[in-house]
C-alpha cells in the first residue's frame, strides 16, 4: 500500500542528487561513516531504532544480510551451533552456514507456529552459542521463557523480526528483548521498499563491528580506501529509506487495523468445522499479522488442503498452504551443498549430522507443512468487517460442498 508521501519521498532523492549515503566523491576521508551526509539512511535508522525501543540501527540491503552481518559480528567459531525454527524462510538458516556454523532446528508451537521454547534444552549441546527466534506472521515468539532458558545456559538470543515491524511483546516492541534484531522490508512484508533490512541493538562496540562489516570492512574513523576486515557491500539507498520513512509513520495505525480486522474473522471462522485459527497469546499486545493462519483439518472434513485452497480461490478468496516442507527437508540440507561441498559439516564434527532424521522431532512443523496450515496475506487485513465476512462466508461454502469436493 502506497500513496502520495512515498512519490514525493522518492522524487525529493530523485532531485537532490544525493541516492546513496554519501554525496562526496571518491577517496575523500572520513571522520565517521555514520556522521557522513546527513540524509535519508540516517534519519531512518534514528526514527526506527526510536520506535522499536533500541539505542542502535543499522539499514541495508535486505533482511538476510542484516542476519548475516549480526552473526558475524558475534565471532562465532567454524562449527558453532545456532538453534533455529523448523518452520520459517530458509532466510532465517542460511546465513548461519554462510558464517560457517550449523542450524540446528527446533519444532514449533502448535497453537502460534513460532519456536516452541519447550523444545530449545534438547537441543543444547557444548556447540550452542545462539538461540535464534522468528516472532512469525508478526506475533513474537514466547520471549518470557525463551529468554529464561536461554539465560540458564548463557546464549544470546538473536530476534528475527522480520514479519515483526512495531510489534509488541507486553507492551514493548519486539526487536529489542534479545542481544541483537533483524527485520526485513522485502516486498511482501507490511513495511517494503523493495528490498531492505534493518539491524537494532543496544551494544555499541557491536554495532562499530556490524556497520564495519556492512561498509566493506572499513573502520569508522579511518580512511575511505583502507580496509580492515573481511566484509560485504550490503549499504542501503537513499530512495528505500526515504520510502520507509514514509510507511513508518503509518505503521501503527496499520497494525491496529490489521489486529482488529484479524480478530474479527478468527472468530467467524472458529465456528466452522476444521477449522481452527492459530491463537493469538495475551501477551501478544500488538499482533502484526503479516501472515494470518488458521490450522486446516484435512482428516475431518476428508478434503485435501490444496483441493479446499482451489475451491476458495475460485470464490475470489487467494489463501496459501505456504511451505509444503519444513527447512530441513529443502535438498540443500538433505544433500548437504554448503560450501564447497559440506562444509561446515565434516571438517571439525558434525559429520554425521543426518537433517532428514529432524522431522523425528518436529512433528507439529512436518503436519503444519503436510496438510494443516493455511495462510492469508497482510493485505487483506487493511480491508473492511465486509471483506472479513466475504472470506468467512467464502470459506463456510466451500466447507458445505465438501461432500462434492472429495
Amino acid at each position: 500500500m502506497w500513496d502520495r508521501g512515498e512519490e514525493e519521498a522518492l522524487l525529493r532523492v530523485l532531485h537532490s542528487g544525493h541516492w546513496w549515503r554519501f554525496a562526496r566523491g571518491r577517496g575523500v576521508e572520513l571522520t565517521d561513516p555514520e556522521q557522513g551526509d546527513r540524509g535519508e539512511i540516517v534519519a531512518f535508522q534514528e526514527e526506527f531504532a526510536a520506535l522499536h525501543g533500541c539505542r542502535y540501527a543499522l539499514a541495508a540491503a535486505n533482511g538476510t544480510a542484516t542476519l548475516e552481518i549480526g552473526l558475524r559480528a558475534m565471532d562465532l567459531d567454524i562449527g558453532d551451533e545456532v538453534i533455529v525454527p523448523a518452520y520459517t524462510y530458509m532466510g532465517s538458516a542460511t546465513p548461519v552456514l554462510q558464517n560457517n556454523c550449523v542450524p540446528i532446528f527446533t519444532d514449533i508451537d502448535p497453537d502460534t507456529y513460532n519456536l516452541d521454547p519447550g523444545r530449545i534444552e534438547e537441543a543444547v549441546t557444548d556447540r550452542t552459542k545462539a538461540v535464534l527466534v522468528v516472532h512469525f506472521g508478526g506475533q513474537p515468539a514466547d520471549l518470557d521463557r525463551v529468554l529464561e532458558i536461554a539465560a540458564r545456559h548463557s546464549l544470546p538470543v538473536i530476534e528475527d523480526a522480520a514479519h515483526a515491524h512495531g510489534c509488541e511483546w507486553r507492551g514493548r516492541k519486539a526487536g529489542s528483548y534479545g542481544a541483537w534484531s533483524s527485520f526485513s522490508f522485502q516486498s511482501s512484508k507490511n513495511m517494503t521498499s523493495g528490498e531492505g533490512g534493518v539491524l537494532c541493538s543496544d551494544d555499541e562496540d557491536f554495532m562499530r563491528e556490524c556497520r564495519s562489516l556492512a561498509w566493506a570492512g572499513r573502520k569508522p574513523g579511518g580512511p575511505w580506501y583502507e580496509f580492515h576486515r573481511l566484509g560485504w557491500n550490503y549499504r542501503m539507498t537513499e530512495f528505500q529509506a526515504a520510502i520507509l520513512r514514509v510507511q513508518l509513520r503509518r505503521l501503527e495505525g496499520q497494525i491496529r487495523q490489521r489486529q482488529e480486522m484479524a480478530g474479527y474473522l478468527a472468530g467467524r471462522l472458529a465456528g466452522l468445522p476444521g477449522i481452527r485459527p492459530l491463537v493469538r497469546d495475551a501477551r501478544t499486545t500488538l499482533h502484526g499479522y503479516h501472515i494470518f493462519m488458521f490450522r486446516y483439518d484435512e482428516a475431518g472434513t476428508g478434503v485435501p488442503r490444496e483441493r479446499f485452497l482451489q475451491a476458495l480461490e475460485a470464490e475470489g478468496i487467494p489463501a496459501f498452504s505456504g511451505y509444503t516442507f519444513p527447512l530441513y527437508r529443502n535438498p540443500m540440507f538433505l544433500e548437504k551443498r554448503f560450501i564447497n561441498g559440506g562444509f561446515p559439516l565434516g571438517t571439525v564434527y558434525h559429520d554425521d549430522l543426518d537433517y532428514a532424521s529432524f522431522a523425528e522431532r518436529c512433528p507439529v512443523a512436518e503436519r503444519a507443512c503436510r496438510g494443516e496450515a493455511v495462510w492469508l496475506a497482510q493485505n487483506l487485513f487493511l480491508g473492511t468487517r465486509q471483506d472479513m465476512d466475504d472470506v468467512a462466508d467464502a470459506v463456510a461454502k466451500v466447507l458445505s460442498h465438501r461432500d462434492e469436493l472429495k
